[in-house]
């Protein structure tokens, strides 16, 4: 085949890797808009089961993953002046340029076409290309050429949150919540590189505008963070330029689609679909985008019956992934709710936040059930039937937003989301 891919994020340059290692002769070129080398964000999380994953489809890759990341295997969260710590999943952190370039390089090594500075649009696409893939992000050109027909939906968050970095290398995957006259505000951070950590800073938009934050010049509204914040950043800055971009306060904004593919186009990784960064699933989903996209194109003897196949197990696969990113977005959005508890209960109903039942049960109850589901095998089957009927009644009820242009704001769908909704705070489940 000929495939054009548009965009050399993650999904796109992954998805050409695979591609190249099942078939030498397919021809492969991946467009870029941005120059070489450069790119925006901190660093990206993901975990052991996505590793293993990769070093099935392709070693060498993997290898250079594992061999270039941070790990941890530990949650802290911050609560005022008190502090608990929990073990949890083996998590892992790479900077996006670092991981960019070891899969550009690999991509290369294959046979691949990389084309930088390449802004390519509907208009551009050559004719006689068997497959595109729109592997260009939350703004996809691609996709909003057709927004009506893939059926583009967006539901905006409450909470207004900002990603900086900071030279604070934190140990362990990282929680703080500081109260402050105007309300909650806290921040994740997590480890990437030997002297460089993500810190995402989210508060409920009367405590951004209380604070300031709304009107500050960056440099203040920076200065006030690392003021509420300098228990954790032990008198490290935050630092709000990547490359040419700028930090900025935003609402994400969860984006999905109805289908995925119309004719040889095809949609992938943050074209196709956003989870909220409280979650860290966001490079783990475009990958496996990926590595579903191959397969497909692998199994099947002809594209449609491939695109098909793809968009049926992804949509599919998306489904408890985007049930756990919407409960863990209001569970922040609830904050008070669950804050007044004593820290090593409010740590354990974080790691819980996914849960459907957490929020039409007292939060001490919750608990205290949640303590005895893990005792009483009865109870664990009760907890399983229930949570996914309530998701799903709920979610029936969730109001979304039509955008017939697919216009986002910048930033959103961005790399190193954080946190997580399993059975501790550091890892999807």
């Amino acid at each position: 085949m000929k495939v054009v891919c548009v965009g050399g994020g993650p999904a796109g340059l992954y998805l050409a890797i695979l591609l190249k290692r099942q078939d030498p002769s397919h021809d492969i070129t991946v467009h870029e808009r941005d120059p070489e080398g450069s790119t925006y964000g901190w660093g990206v999380t993901y975990w052991r089961g996505l590793l293993d994953r990769l070093g099935a489809h392709d070693p060498a890759s993997a290898r250079a993953l594992a061999e270039a990341s941070v790990r941890w295997s530990e949650g802290v969260a911050h609560v005022r002046d008190l502090i608990t710590r929990h073990p949890g999943d083996e998590g892992f952190g790479i900077g996006r340029h670092r991981l960019l370039g070891l899969l550009a390089a690999r991509a290369r090594a294959l046979g691949v076409r990389l084309e930088h500075e390449r802004d390519t649009g509907p208009e551009d696409l050559p004719a006689d290309a068997d497959l595109v893939v729109a592997a260009d992000g939350v703004h996809s050109a691609l996709r909003t050429r057709h927004a009506g027909h893939f059926g583009t939906r967006i539901t905006v968050g409450r909470n207004r949150y900002i990603w900086l970095g900071t030279s604070k290398v934190f140990d362990a995957f990282t929680f703080a919540f500081t109260e402050t006259e105007h309300g909650w505000i806290w921040c994740y951070g997590y480890g990437y590189g030997p002297d460089r950590s993500t810190c995402v800073v989210e508060c409920a938009p009367e405590t951004w505008s209380g604070l300031g934050l709304d009107r500050a010049p960056e440099a203040d509204g920076l200065a006030l963070l690392e003021q509420l914040f300098a228990d954790v950043l032990d008198g490290h800055p935050l630092i709000a330029r990547s490359g040419d971009i700028r930090a900025r306060w935003l609402n994400f904004r969860t984006l999905t689609n109805r289908t995925w593919h119309r004719g040889n186009l095809v949609l992938i990784g943050d074209a196709a679909h956003t989870t909220h960064y409280s979650i860290g699933a966001g490079t783990t989903l475009a990958l496996e985008d990926a590595l579903s996209l191959a397969g497909a194109l692998r199994d099947h003897a002809t594209l449609p019956q491939a695109l098909a196949a793809y968009e049926r197990q992804r949509i599919q696969a998306l489904l408890p992934v985007q049930s756990a990113a919407r409960y863990s977005a209001q569970w922040y959005e609830n904050l008070t709710r669950y804050i007044g508890l004593p820290p090593e209960r409010m740590f354990a109903l974080l790691g819980q936040r996914h849960s459907p039942l957490l929020p039409h049960v007292p939060p001490q109850l919750y608990y205290r059930l949640d303590r005895a589901t893990g005792q009483v095998e009865a109870l664990r089957r009760l907890k399983r039937w229930l949570g996914p009927r309530i998701a799903r009644t709920v979610h029936a009820r969730t109001p979304a937003v039509r955008d017939g242009s697919g216009a986002l704001h910048p930033g959103e769908g961005a790399p190193g989301r954080v946190g997580g909704s399993g059975s501790t705070p550091s890892r999807t489940g």
